[in-house]
């Protein structure tokens, strides 16, 4: 086990180097890195928003748009292929799925079905399949009626076509912003995720992703007036559209449309040379600028309507035709007004409207002081483990600090090289790492004395201690590798960021721990020969104990009955404080931009807004604020729609540092995803544990874990700390943690009931506690050092999630040792259950020794 060849000591610190290059770009910064030689690295790990400020927006595309357009168009064609084969029809109107025609001949049924065959026939799908799939069917109802019903592949079909028509529409108007390594990707079968960071005005980047963006050019009726319609009804093939002006002006317009966006080529935003008035300037296509002027030269003298998304921007009078195939927008707008509609039209129209479901905006200046909050906790949290370690271990701590380092760097050299990207979760991911990455390092070296204690040299108590840990060090792991790959694939946003620092963390971890750590025990002992265990190793405090746990089991079990009753019907009657997350709504956090914040006046002003119940409270420092705003009764467009009325009216005393919006439909599905994301997680580490165990084992497990869970939820309903992803993530960190300890008492039991078949089951359990006391304290001392650096370092934005974090790990260990331990005694595991192999693997043992010695004497 001690010993390495040289290909493996030079793969594990090539390794390490490899790590140490791959992150050292991180402490640059981009101008730094620009002026260093080309050969040097220069990728760096991407930064969440919450980090560098930017925002998140989760887009949905209206379905009913989508219905609506396929519903006019199969009645447009429908009416056009009737025309076409000359046949008459009484009444031709759409609703829902369905289009019905009544033909006036019945004579011409047939004729009209084959006239109408042609929307019927199969459309191709584009894929490498050559699949296709069917839009319309065509019924005869009797009577003259043919129903015309558009089917639900179909519609799904050209769902499908138009998010990734609109994801190519929102690329180019997010590129036109000039921002930097913009994400934009398709999630699920309707939505789209934004990801802009370092943006610092939101508001533009979601007025441009809401606009459809589809410019018409109409005629205005002139057969009567706007007022006089609206009062009576519109003339057959016109409607009444209003202006952008408040209060808005009416318009009587000709439905036809003349010339559309579509035909355009360019768009510009310009001054008009005249009155110096910002306008767009815009140029057709051949076709398009031959249909521009064909109307105009048809229609002088007649005013025309320039409409934007059901919009009258403009209605100027044609004074003569504009044969040039270019012309200008003028409608009172502002520089940046000019500029966003010329970016608009450059980009397309979108096929549909698309909603804002979820918003999470940060400011630049909050993720700075995100950055400086959690680099700051970071360094105290390893400070006070790496001073632990070497206080209590010496010259072994000091080698665990190297792993600890290296592990750090490992850390950070995946993350870069994967392209994972970096939230404040995940920056708290690697301080419990820390934390928790000392473990192994405890396992192993509590083994190592262990061994030597009971006689062992130290070549052969450093051999053994290695080896016995490796097992406990993998099971404990797993555990919460487990939860890590649950958060990742159930989470969103800064949670899977968390999931996958910890995951990496844990990988690292073992490599550093077991690996890197075991080549510089061996080369200790090939330099050095040492004879005895190093003197500054201080833990054999916990040597003399003999702390009878399982005599006051009883006590325990009803504490432990009751406290966890208290908190069901806690949670079932009082309930906790859910975030927005799971129940919808905004949370808004504020800055005073001069002065303390004013909490009073801020209420005075929102609860004449309109948006129902809102909550007002300081956060952090007298300058900060939070704001929460219920879920608006109208939708999800409606929440975006109260956050705008907030931001207009605080805008000018505070500054907007983050904003979170979250939808009811969004809200319903992280509820939903969160539940299974516990109980897929309980699951897996249930069937994992009942294989590597026996099934009293991974019942035990499984009930200290509940207690550990329950009692946390109880936690959340006292403290009324708000309950949200981030919760979530603390609450299976928790579960990991919690089973980690478990496992590692588990395994002891586990040797033990192997080696003292005849002793009692509790005197044996008390044994096996006492035995791994040292490692149990000196690990949850690690993390909770570290989990309060976090706590009191790291900002208020985590800091919910450490206090979970901190209540975990306490009750933890506890359930560890007296709610996991003594469930054993209450399923009865016997000695005899463990030691089968053993007793046939020392029988046969036993037969070929004496079949030898038979042997022997026969011969002799």
């Amino acid at each position: 086990m001690l010993y390495f060849s040289r290909w493996k000591t030079i793969l594990i610190w090539l390794t390490v180097l490899a790590s140490v290059l791959i992150a050292l770009p991180n402490l640059f910064s981009k101008q730094q890195l620009q002026e260093l030689p080309k050969w040097f690295p220069a990728k760096q790990i991407t930064l969440g928003l919450d980090l560098q400020g930017g925002s998140h927006i989760m887009l949905q595309i209206d379905h009913k748009d989508i219905l609506k357009d396929r519903l006019q168009s199969t009645i447009s064609d429908v009416r056009s292929s009737l025309r076409d084969a000359n046949i008459a029809f009484n009444s031709l109107n759409g609703s829902g799925q369905t289009v019905e025609v009544r033909i006036a001949d019945p004579d011409k049924i047939e004729a009209a079905k084959k006239a109408l065959q042609s929307l019927t026939n199969p459309v191709s799908t584009g894929t490498f399949t050559g699949g296709s799939i069917q839009e319309v069917t065509l019924d005869d109802e009797g009577n003259g009626l043919l129903k015309l019903s558009l089917t639900d592949a179909g519609l799904s079909y050209r769902l499908s076509t138009a998010l990734s028509q609109s994801i190519e529409v929102i690329r180019r108007r997010v590129d036109e912003l000039g921002t930097t390594e913009p994400l934009i990707q398709r999630q699920g079968n309707d939505r789209i995720i934004v990801q802009v960071p370092g943006l610092n005005d939101p508001q533009r980047l979601k007025a441009l992703l809401n606009q459809t963006a589809k410019l018409t050019f109409q005629l205005v009726d002139n057969t009567m007036s706007a007022e006089e319609a609206i009062k009576t009804r519109p003339p057959a093939g016109s409607e009444v559209l209003y202006s952008e002006d408040d209060p808005p002006v009416p318009y009587l317009v000709e439905k036809r449309v003349l010339v559309s966006g579509e035909d355009l080529v360019d768009a510009q935003a310009s001054f008009n040379q005249q009155t110096n008035e910002p306008v767009v300037t815009f140029r057709f296509d051949s076709r398009g600028a031959q249909r521009f002027a064909q109307a105009t030269q048809q229609n002088v003298g007649r005013p025309f309507a320039i409409v934007l998304d059901n919009k009258v921007i403009s209605a100027p009078v044609i004074r003569e035709p504009i044969i040039g195939g270019s012309g200008q927008i003028s409608g009172n707008f502002t520089v940046q007004g000019a500029n966003d509609l010329a970016v608009l039209l450059r980009a397309g129209a979108l096929p549909a409207t698309l909603t804002v479901v979820e918003e999470r905006t940060v400011g630049p200046s909050l993720g700075a002081d995100s950055i400086r909050a959690g680099v700051t906790a970071g360094i105290i949290g390893a400070a006070l483990v790496v001073a632990l370690m070497i206080g209590l271990y010496g010259f072994f701590g000091v080698l665990a600090v190297i792993a600890l380092a290296a592990n750090v760097i490992m850390i950070l050299a995946v993350l870069t090289i994967v392209g994972s990207t970096l939230t404040l979760p995940g920056i708290a991911g690697i301080v419990l790492t820390i934390g928790m990455a000392v473990d192994s390092n405890v396992l192993i070296y509590e083994r190592i004395r262990e061994e030597y204690k009971s006689g062992r040299s130290l070549l052969q108590s450093i051999d053994t201690g290695f080896s016995k840990a490796l097992a406990t060090i993998v099971d404990a792991n797993i555990t919460t590798l487990i939860a890590a790959f649950v958060l990742f694939f159930l989470g969103s946003g800064p949670v899977r960021g968390f999931s996958v620092t910890l995951a990496v963390g844990i990988i690292t971890t073992v490599f550093t721990a077991f690996t890197l750590t075991r080549w510089m025990f061996a080369e200790w002992v090939r330099r050095r020969r040492p004879k005895v265990l190093p003197k500054g190793i201080r833990t054999g405090i916990f040597d003399g104990t003999n702390i009878p746990f399982m005599g006051i089991r009883k006590y325990t079990f009803a504490v432990s009955a009751a406290l966890s009753l208290a908190a069901l019907i806690g949670f079932s009657t009082v309930g906790m404080q859910l975030g927005i997350d799971f129940t919808g709504g905004s949370i808004i956090e504020l800055r005073a931009r001069s002065g303390n914040a004013d909490l009073s006046a801020i209420r005075q002003e929102l609860n004449g807004l309109n948006v129902g119940d809102v909550q007002v409270q300081g956060f952090g420092d007298p300058r900060s604020v939070l704001v929460r705003i219920q879920t608006q009764k109208n939708g999800d467009s409606a929440d975006q729609s109260a956050v705008a009325r907030v931001r207009d009216a605080l805008d000018s005393q505070y500054e907007f540092r983050s904003t979170q919006v979250v939808g009811p439909s969004v809200s319903s599905e992280l509820t939903q995803s969160a539940t299974i994301g516990v109980l897929v997680s309980l699951a897996c580490i249930l069937v994992y544990i009942w294989i590597r165990f026996e099934w009293q084992f991974a019942v035990g497990a499984i009930i200290a874990t509940l207690h550990d869970v329950i009692l946390t939820l109880g936690l959340y309903v006292i403290s009324g700390v708000q309950f949200d992803l981030t919760s979530i993530a603390a609450l299976l960190t928790i579960v990991g943690y919690s089973l980690n300890d478990t496992v590692v008492v588990y395994d002891r039991m586990r040797e033990n009931l192997r080696r003292y078949k005849k002793m009692p089951l509790n005197v044996l359990i008390d044994s096996s506690i006492n035995n791994t006391l040292s490692r149990t304290i000196l690990t949850s001392t690690t993390t909770l050092l570290a989990l309060l650096a976090l706590f009191l370092f790291g900002g208020e934005v985590i800091r919910s999630f450490t206090f979970a974090m901190l209540f975990g790990v306490l009750v933890g260990t506890f359930s560890s040792i007296y709610i996991a331990a003594p469930v054993l005694i209450v399923f009865r595991l016997r000695p005899d259950s463990m030691g089968k192999d053993e007793d046939k693997a020392e029988k046969a043992e036993k037969a070929g020794k004496s079949g030898k010695a038979a042997s022997g004497k026969a011969e002799a």
